[in-house]
Formats: structure tokens, sequence, C-alpha cells
């Protein structure tokens, strides 16, 4: 009688509670999820060094005033696709505010 408790109560203890050993290591694994993607797979997208240093040593900027030479790197960047955002020189230093008193 004991050996039928222990067989039916064996029986139940193997549906509720997952396997350990090396049994277990015989069950297909759940599917994990696909590795996060590697920035170095991608392609290049910003411009090349030489194309940068062109635009920055053109013989035709060299003799502009600040601003129109940086309106001018902003040109040559949008012409490559590039947005030029940064500038290279302190343009809040070329714009006075002034109080109003009203």
């Amino acid at each position: 009688m004991r050996d039928s408790i222990f067989r039916a109560l064996l029986w139940m203890l193997r549906l509720l509670l997952p396997a350990k050993g090396r049994h277990a290591a015989e069950r297909p694994a759940a599917p994990s999820a696909p590795p996060p993607a590697s920035p170095w797979s991608r392609p290049w997208t910003a411009p090349a060094s030489w194309e940068v240093r062109e635009i920055f040593h053109d013989e035709h900027t060299r003799h502009l005033p600040a601003p129109q030479r940086e309106r001018s790197y902003a040109a040559a960047f949008a012409r490559i696709g590039v947005d030029y955002d940064h500038p290279t020189m302190p343009l809040g230093s070329l714009v006075r505010r002034e109080r109003v008193e009203a």
C-alpha cells in the first residue's frame, strides 16, 4: 500500500515541479530573444574625413568674415547631405542683447 501511495505522490510531484538534472537538459530550450544588433553592423552614414577637411580648408572661405564663413560651411555640408548645427565660432558673442525698459 505504501508503495502505491509513494508512486502516486511521485507522479504528482513530477507533474507540478520542473525537472532538474541531466534529464532536464535533454528538453528543448525555450526560444530566447535575439541578441542586440551591433552598431558596427550598419554602414557608416557620416561624411568621410577627407570631405570634411575639404570644406574647412577651402581657399575661397579663408578670407570671408566669420559669420559668412559659417554660412558657407553650412551650405557645403548641406550639399553632401549633413546637417551642420554645431558652429565652430561662438555666434552668441555676435548678438548683443540690450535690456528694453517698458
